[in-house]
């Protein structure tokens, strides 16, 4: 019995950690630097617009939102 409820506390433990870590990557990336030398979907790793519009700064890339966010299905909360 107390194997049974220390496997199902470490088996919740990893779940709840590996959770939030996931939702913070989510947005980091809503944002693709894109472009010739890019590719599709290009650079995804900016949080906001105006840090995309930063690097494509002087450069023949623009910004545009990353196909996986735009995409993906919404969660019902």
């Amino acid at each position: 019995m107390r194997r049974t409820i220390l496997t199902l506390a470490s088996f919740a433990a990893l779940i709840a950690a590996t959770l939030p870590a996931a939702q913070a990557h989510a947005a980091n990336d809503r944002y693709c630097l894109q472009g010739r030398i890019w590719g599709y979907p290009g650079n995804c790793q900016f949080a906001s617009y105006q840090q995309c519009q930063a690097s494509a700064s002087g450069t023949s890339a623009y910004c545009g939102v990353n196909p996986r966010y735009a995409f993906s299905q919404q969660r019902d909360y």
